[in-house]
């Protein structure tokens, strides 16, 4: 994406500067600001999408020039997700698994079904940044190393959350995507290291991160080697107290607007509940996100953290069986 503008000649008329308006906002501009300044008019034109060629008015009554500044986010811009990080559902990003790792018992019940579902990625929580010190921090490496294995006996890969640049390293000989958590999100030596490991990086929104933002966290780790960035909304702040945080669906909507990466929605983290958790799922798919990542558990109610949102198993399988549905009813629907 770059920022867009056009240079009018000192003697442009109203008319034909208004003409130019009228026609970048037909074919599709966001917002055309005009400004002048010693006689001169310049025209700033906000394109997220891409679709305008800002030369063919160079030959427009009254235009001098017209102006392609670089986009400081270039790799974000750029950069070209592709069908490898397909899971569960063609298409789509389908990432679910326990909040936290906690028994082998656990892990391998809820991967086995996770294998039945046809999932690529499943979560798994080795180290678990929490706002209280006395709430259930991950088994750390060594149940990553356990979650590791298991994974691998099902043909899984691992997803797991790192929040310290220390411990980059180690995950990074376990897992298959590096997950930075909300809380990190402008953690930037912890982006940088993550994004030296070459491998996906899965990053979610900060809780109170404009898209802006969220675009030059991604942009830091892509800088920094990042095979690419699968963006997630986790949800955001608000004054709502109804969830959790609130599910920015439209958002995450605008940010495809701005790149070709994947961009999936954590509806388990915006709802806090459980019955918000499927209808959360489902308006982002509807939305036409590119998958979800959820928290899942066999045993909710014996679950060490995020019990109160994590679906179970029976749950999930509906839900997966649900969203193929939707979307052959939105293919239709096209057609």
């Amino acid at each position: 994406m770059k920022m867009k503008s056009i240079l009018f000649h000192t003697g442009a008329t109203d008319y034909q500067i208004e003409a130019v308006r009228r026609s970048l906002m037909t074919v599709g501009a966001a917002n055309v600001t005009t400004m002048s300044s010693g006689g001169r008019t310049i025209m700033l034109v906000d394109d997220p999408t891409g679709v305008i060629d800002i030369d063919e008015y160079l030959n427009a009554p009254g235009v001098e020039t017209t102006l392609q500044a670089d986009e400081k986010n270039r790799h974000v811009a750029l950069a070209e997700s592709s069908g490898i990080y397909d899971s569960g559902i063609e298409g789509l990003t389908i990432i679910a698994g326990p909040c936290g790792i906690e028994t082998e018992e656990q892990v391998t019940t809820i991967f086995s079904r996770m294998a039945t579902e046809g999932l690529r990625y499943v979560r798994a929580g080795a180290y678990k940044p929490r706002t209280s010190p006395h709430d259930y921090q991950g088994p750390g490496p060594d149940g990553l190393e356990m979650a590791t294995e298991i994974a691998r006996d099902y043909g899984l890969q691992i997803v797991s959350e790192v929040i310290d640049p220390r411990d980059v390293e180690f995950a990074s000989r376990h897992i298959a995507m590096i997950q930075i958590g909300t809380r990190s999100m402008q953690n930037f030596a912890l982006l940088k290291e993550a994004g030296r490991r070459g491998l996906p990086v899965l990053l979610k929104r900060g809780m109170s991160a404009t898209i802006e933002e969220w675009i030059g966290a991604a942009e830091h780790v892509l800088a920094a080697g990042a095979e690419t960035v699968i963006f997630c909304e986790r949800g955001i702040r608000t004054f709502e107290t109804s969830t959790r945080n609130t599910l920015d669906l439209l958002g995450a909507v605008a940010l495809k607007e701005r790149t070709k990466l994947r961009v999936i929605a954590d509806p388990s983290h915006a709802a806090g509940r459980r019955s918000l958790v499927v209808p959360g799922a489902l308006g982002a798919i509807a939305a036409g996100l590119d998958g979800l990542l959820l928290e899942v558990h066999h045993d909710p109610a014996s679950a060490r953290s995020d019990a109160a949102q994590a679906l179970p198993l029976e749950d999930f399988s509906y839900l997966m069986q649900t969203i193929k549905n939707l979307r052959e009813v939105l293919r239709l629907s096209v057609v």
